[in-house]
């Protein structure tokens, strides 16, 4: 199973970003010696060439779970600045946080989904009353439910029954697709100064 670490610049000045850049590649470097592979799943780059205002490392291997918790927090990257080649300051600190990529996908298969026929009341006669076309479909993964019973025909109210099934779960997925977003946003103000847990120079 991948984890996902994501390195962030949070809202420091463009040597943060430089500095992003520049512990991404030290964790690469560290990971290939421990034998735990590392891709770059996303990133956002940074007002320079060469800079990163943060990037998400997806890490795989049997050490990839020890291997995050070693590089989670905040991390100092100690040199000069490269931009104010006067500034005083040497310590550029970067947050490092676990995270989620992908939101696991409900999916919709119709053979989840339990099909049962019903009567409505309500108008449209009394053949509508009488024969049952209306429909209650359940997808059991979800539980979701749904009753459709605007035609008169069972396999026509099936039929928009699996639909609205299928939409409702899509915009469930999507949802929790931009919930995972904004949680990865909200890394990016969580980086706290000082303390860390690696020091890293170039």
């Amino acid at each position: 199973m991948t984890v996902y670490l994501m390195l962030s610049a949070g809202r420091g000045p463009l040597e943060c970003s430089w500095a992003v850049a520049g512990l991404a590649a030290r964790l690469e470097g560290d990971a290939a010696r421990r034998g735990v592979v590392v891709r770059r799943a996303e990133s956002v780059p940074g007002d320079r060439p060469g800079t990163l205002r943060s990037v998400v490392l997806g890490l795989d291997g049997p050490g990839a779970e020890a291997f995050a918790a070693a590089w989670t927090g905040t991390l100092c990257w100690q040199a000069s600045s490269p931009y104010r080649p006067n500034h005083g300051r040497k310590n550029w600190y970067v947050t490092a946080r676990r995270c989620s990529l992908d939101a696991p996908r409900t999916g919709f298969d119709e053979t989840d989904v339990d099909v049962v026929p019903c009567r409505t009341g309500g108008p449209g006669g009394q053949r509508r009353n009488k024969v049952s076309t209306a429909v209650r479909a359940t997808h059991r993964p979800s539980g979701l439910v749904v009753v459709v019973d605007t035609e008169r025909q069972f396999g026509l109210n099936r039929s928009l029954a699996m639909r609205r099934l299928r939409e409702r779960l899509e915009e469930g997925d999507r949802a929790a697709a931009q919930t995972l977003a904004a949680a990865r946003w909200h890394v990016h103000d969580e980086l706290i100064r000082g303390d860390p847990v690696r020091t890293e120079r170039p």
